[in-house]
């Protein structure tokens, strides 16, 4: 597995998430960004030798629109399938501006379809050298998931937006989050990649940001 980081705040939009490249034989992105520089993220997919027309799946860790503004714009371009959660594909579908958090970005959010939609507690999906695990990590929103896949005696995870506060204008669920990381501790990642904050490794440097991330939000 190759992990390129082709959009975030710093390097196409400030508005835009951590979108991660994964190259396991097929081409699979972990969220798509709040969707105004999809030519820069393109162009970032391109500077690694690899064709952003070759991206078979976008995984959808969230609703909010930081990470999924550029996912319905990507797909009509590019062509990819699109995977959620049912519980946070919902919001999606009837175009919620609170729950996607829109409006804290002064945008009208367009509901789009979802071609997968995970239930349940794990789905596990298969690609060419690779297997994801998806879980239903909620807390965040409703329907959060976290995504990892063991390479090479390691464990990579990606836990989009665990840092983030725990507002009640979003419906946040404090008990659901605790357990969601109480989970993801459990996982014992030797490399967290996280949304915002940045690529945390190895296994011990893993165990206390999560750590600290509930001590920030539990306290």
């Amino acid at each position: 597995m190759r992990i390129f980081r082709v959009a975030g705040s710093d390097i196409t939009d400030p508005r835009d998430c951590s979108v991660y490249l994964l190259d396991i034989g097929e081409l699979v992105m972990i969220d798509a960004g709040f969707g105004e520089r999809i030519d820069l993220l393109a162009s970032h997919i391109e500077q690694q030798g690899l064709d952003p027309h070759d991206v078979s799946t976008v995984i959808l860790t969230h609703c909010h629109v930081d990470h999924i503004g550029g996912a319905d714009p990507f797909r009509h371009r590019f062509g990819p399938r699109l995977v959620m959660h049912e519980l946070d594909a919902a919001i999606v579908a009837r175009g919620d501006n609170r729950l996607t958090a829109a409006f804290c970005f002064q945008k009208v959010f367009r509901p789009f379809p979802i071609d997968v939609i995970m239930s349940g507690e794990e789905k596990r999906l298969t690609f060419a050298n690779q297997e994801l695990v998806c879980l239903h990590t909620p807390g965040h929103t409703p329907g959060s998931i976290s995504v990892y896949a063991d390479v090479s005696e390691k464990r990579v995870l990606f836990a989009q937006d665990l840092g983030a506060p725990l507002l009640e204008e979003f419906d946040c669920d404090p008990v659901a989050w605790r357990n969601s990381a109480e989970k993801l501790l459990a996982l014992n990642a030797d490399i967290l990649c996280d949304g915002h904050t940045g690529v945390y490794q190895p296994r011990d440097k893993v165990r206390r940001y999560i750590e600290s991330c509930m001590a920030a939000n539990l306290s």
